[in-house]
């Protein structure tokens, strides 16, 4: 769940207190390109592509994620979606430092993409190795873990943690972290069963 409905529910809840301080960096980043400060309806029509486009990704990795399931399997496609976490919390985290609003934009694409296809894989994958006496309430560990990265993504947000103007990069890059956390463990977890026996055609290794 740490790299499935956890890194939806993160990126859902991350993004709600940074937002003054990102709108502040947009304002700063455009009057040193262009000399003269953007207009309110300019900064909130770049914050609504900043929220939006986690949407846009959500809907790409949705519509991804039954071909990479069936193509790589599982396992395989889970440890995919680390890809474009990894990649949208460097590029939150160092836009910043690059002076680049289009790359928080750019990473919280990324983010959705992750986001669509790790909460649609984590329910096929929980769903077929979990025995049949435990598929219920394998299945609703996707909205426990939903629920804790809401939560998590809530916390880190508090001014006691990230939730300052120095830090916000921080918080935007903190789905690095169950990412990583996924791709050192999901290696040693078998794969479904389901996907050996009626994909693979490997009766065997379903057993």
């Amino acid at each position: 769940g740490i790299g499935g409905g956890f890194q939806y529910g993160l990126q859902v809840s991350i993004i709600n207190s940074p937002a003054e301080y990102i709108k502040s960096f947009i304002r700063e980043t455009w009057l040193k390109r262009f000399g003269s400060s953007p207009s309110e309806e300019m900064i909130t029509l770049m914050w609504s592509f900043v929220v939006s486009i986690y949407s846009i990704g959500g809907l790409l990795g949705s519509l991804s994620a039954g071909y990479l399931s069936v193509r790589f399997g599982r396992k395989k496609a889970m440890m995919f979606t680390n890809i474009p976490a990894l990649l949208s919390a460097t590029l939150m985290g160092l836009s910043r430092l690059c002076g680049s609003f289009e790359m928080i934009i750019t990473g919280r694409l990324f983010s959705g993409v992750c986001g669509g296809l790790a909460l649609n894989i984590h329910l096929m994958y929980a769903g077929e190795c979990a025995p049949r006496q435990l598929r219920g309430l394998i299945a609703i560990t996707a909205s426990t873990a939903i629920a804790v990265g809401k939560f998590v993504g809530f916390a880190l947000g508090l001014r006691e943690v990230l939730g300052v103007d120095a830090l916000w990069p921080f918080l935007m890059a903190a789905n690095a972290l169950p990412a990583l956390i996924q791709l050192l463990t999901l290696p040693f977890f078998p794969d479904s069963p389901r996907y050996l026996l009626i994909d693979k055609k490997d009766k065997e290794g379903c057993m």
